[in-house]
């Protein structure tokens, strides 16, 4: 009786154990600390709600000011954003925000930079500030291109603002940094300079700077870097005009480049199977699936196959097991084999795409520039869940926290239970 007794005291200890290090476990998943998620690659561990519209499920919308399409980003309940204000005499007051997660109120509006009135014009899908934040270690990092970059602590006083890396945009800017370790690194690929960048993430100093090389004829890009570890190695892929590479993140170092033909180039670089998938952006865009690895100039040699139909100009696709999801600008939403690139079905949706897929238990949120959001189960067969539409134009990516949904409009934001 004494011995049973013991046992079940020491079995429901180590099921309270294994329940408090399991649910830690998910606190930490449930952060959305950069673009695309902890991995980079569009993942949420829990369930989502699937089915809403202004009048329904609707936790709280906060007006937001000015204009931006940087993704929200969240963490220790608070979410992160970055938005432009248009000033009377032209200039644009480029800002960081943070919001309190449970009540949508605001904590607190940092202005960042100032841009002068006689910027280059942006693409009419674009905005001034489109980059996405990165929240670590209690610190909030906004990237604004051409512009700058900057770092603030978590009450919004500004730590350091980096401006040296200055280029000649087209469009406007768009790729969001990645932070590896100490440095914060990101691509900067205008009409006069096509390179990567790393910066020390605790003085904004620069860590180094590499050439991209690569004499495109139209070199302006917006690509957004991500960091994998292949075969023990550590590494940084980042993609432009006519050129993907791959390279050491602590020193700058070239390990491989592979060479296309392609510019304006916006998805993330995905990473699955040993495979970098890759989209080569205008005017036809490819998907490319890179064998990872090798030494030098790997073109001719480590492409396992591609896709040259429906692949999107803008949206980055989704990997979910052997699957591979995408949409084209145009509606068009493709299902992959992952290893081979062969098609398992094709369906239109409806509208146009600028955000990336989000995939949550074994489902996939593609929402368009129109508020409406096709949910849809991740598998080999098209199997649509549902249809939900908010008001408002909808470029920036819907965002998982604490098993609700952030989407951001041009006016709001909304919360959804």
């Amino acid at each position: 009786m004494y011995h049973s007794t013991i046992t079940r005291s020491l079995t429901m200890l180590l099921h309270a154990l294994v329940i408090v290090l399991f649910s830690s476990s998910l606190s930490q998943i449930a952060d959305w600390p950069q673009l695309r998620g902890p991995t980079g690659h569009g993942h949420y561990a829990g369930k989502l709600p699937t089915r809403w519209s202004e009048q329904e499920n609707i936790v709280w919308s906060l007006d937001l000011p000015g204009l931006g399409w940087s993704s929200p980003i969240t963490v220790a309940g608070k979410i992160y954003l970055t938005t432009a204000i248009k000033n009377d005499d032209e200039s644009h007051s480029l800002r960081a925000l943070c919001i309190d997660f449970a009540t949508g109120q605001e904590v607190w509006n940092t202005e960042v930079f100032v841009q002068p009135r006689n910027a280059p014009r942006i693409h009419s899908k674009n905005s001034h500030a489109s980059p996405s934040p990165i929240i670590n270690d209690g610190k909030c990092y906004v990237h604004f291109g051409h512009m700058g970059t900057a770092c603030l602590d978590d009450t919004g006083q500004i730590l350091w603002k980096q401006q040296e890396h200055r280029y000649k945009p087209t469009h406007g800017n768009g790729g969001s940094p990645c932070l590896v370790k100490n440095h914060l690194i990101f691509s900067c690929d205008g009409e006069d300079m096509q390179a990567v960048i790393a910066l020390d993430a605790s003085t904004g100093a620069t860590a180094w700077k590499v050439e991209r090389k690569a004499s495109p004829g139209r070199p302006f890009s917006f690509g957004t870097p991500l960091h994998i570890q292949h075969d023990g190695i550590s590494q940084v892929i980042s993609a432009g005009s006519d050129v993907v590479m791959s390279l050491n993140p602590k020193t700058g170092q070239e390990y491989w480049r592979f060479q296309y033909q392609g510019y304006s180039q916006i998805p993330v670089p995905l990473y699955h199977h040993g495979l970098i998938y890759i989209c080569t952006g205008y005017d036809t865009p490819k998907l490319l699936a890179i064998r990872a690895g090798g030494n030098g100039n790997i073109t001719e040699t480590h492409l396992a196959w591609q896709v040259t139909r429906n692949v999107g100009h803008t949206p980055t696709p989704v990997l979910v097991d052997d699957l591979l999801f995408l949409v084209a600008d145009n509606g068009v939403m493709s299902c992959l084999d992952a290893k081979s690139g062969e098609q398992r079905w094709q369906q239109r949706l409806p509208g146009n795409y600028s955000a990336s897929i989000l995939h949550a238990d074994s489902v996939l949120y593609v929402l368009n520039e129109q508020g409406v959001c096709t949910v849809l189960e991740a598998g080999d067969r098209y199997r649509e869940i549902s249809k939900n539409s908010l008001p408002g134009r909808t470029l920036a990516s819907p965002i998982p926290y604490q098993g609700k949904l952030l989407i951001r409009t041009d006016q709001k934001l909304y919360c959804i239970r």
